[in-house]
């Protein structure tokens, strides 16, 4: 005798089922992931930075050596000289910790020209990555993280040096001015890694923007100093626009976003205004190389 079994009326509602995935969930789903893939790849760099450390020892001893030597340059420069009364070692701290920032900067799209010369780039391009924008920002975090650790001892060696240390609120101010600079001058570095043929013709683009640029700013003297051409294209230079307000944080404990820093030739900029502007030189870099990324990427 054959029986016919019926499944229950409950065995429908105990079966799981399958949860739809809203947009919402979606966009953290590749949220997350770009995460994910930024920070290995980041973890990837300090790997390498720690089987190779030269790179940081080097990047933290020449900019020790900066101050030594100019300092012990200027040493019997008359008070004053540079105004209010200041020592050549407060005045040259700034352009020390902002040019040190900047070299850093200029020299992040080396590992990605690397990359695209031994073929591992071009793994990472067919790998199914969430985003390949996250090959750009985790070499964006790596240099920032490299540049604050040189920020912190530039800061500490200029204050045995005699330069003094500002105050918190000073302090977290330049870890702003460094971090805009610093992102902006990557971006750009990055764009010339992808643009350019060779890590030749990269090194020769930095060997022929680096001492330029630091010698067109205030790193290493005032602007009254120059001659007026030159006093223009300081002006005109973004060093300086990092460089003079964490030199006026220096200079003065009581400052605020409306202190005047800066006396270009056209008009004198004050803190906020300079805030500004730095952003504004990330947004124009990074706008400038999205085209050449996407067709990179693509």
């Amino acid at each position: 005798m054959s029986q016919t079994i019926t499944p229950s009326k409950f065995e429908g509602t105990l079966s799981p089922k399958p949860r739809v995935l809203t947009p919402l969930d979606e966009d953290r789903k590749v949220l997350g992931e770009f995460v994910q893939e930024t920070l290995a790849m980041t973890s990837r760099l300090f790997i390498q930075l720690q089987r190779r450390p030269s790179t940081l020892i080097a990047g933290i001893i020449q900019p020790f050596m900066w101050l030594i030597l100019f300092g012990a340059l200027f040493y019997n420069a008359p008070q004053g000289l540079f105004g209010q009364e200041l020592s050549y070692a407060k005045f040259l701290a700034p352009g020390i910790i902002v040019f040190t920032a900047f070299s850093g900067a200029l020299n992040a799209g080396l590992p990605v020209m690397f990359d695209r010369e031994f073929g591992f780039l071009n793994r990472l391009l067919v790998a199914p990555l969430a985003s390949r924008y996250s090959i750009v920002a985790a070499s964006t975090l790596y240099i920032i993280v490299l540049s604050f650790i040189q920020t912190v001892v530039i800061v500490g060696a200029s204050a045995i040096l005699g330069a003094g240390l500002p105050n918190l609120a000073g302090l977290g101010a330049i870890a702003l001015i460094v971090f805009l600079i610093v992102l902006g001058v990557t971006g750009l570095s990055l764009g010339l890694a992808f643009a350019l043929p060779g890590h030749i013709e990269l090194i020769a683009v930095i060997f022929v923007t680096n001492l330029p640029l630091l010698f067109a700013s205030t790193a290493l003297a005032p602007l009254s100093f120059m001659a007026k051409w030159l006093q223009i294209v300081a002006s005109l230079n973004p060093l300086t626009y990092a460089i003079e307000p964490i030199r006026f944080i220096y200079l003065n404990g009581d400052w605020s976003l409306g202190s005047l820093v800066l006396p270009t030739p056209w008009i004198t900029l004050n803190f906020g205004t300079i805030l500004l502007l730095l952003l504004a030189f990330d947004a124009l870099i990074l706008v400038a190389i999205q085209p050449l990324l996407r067709r990179r990427f693509a």
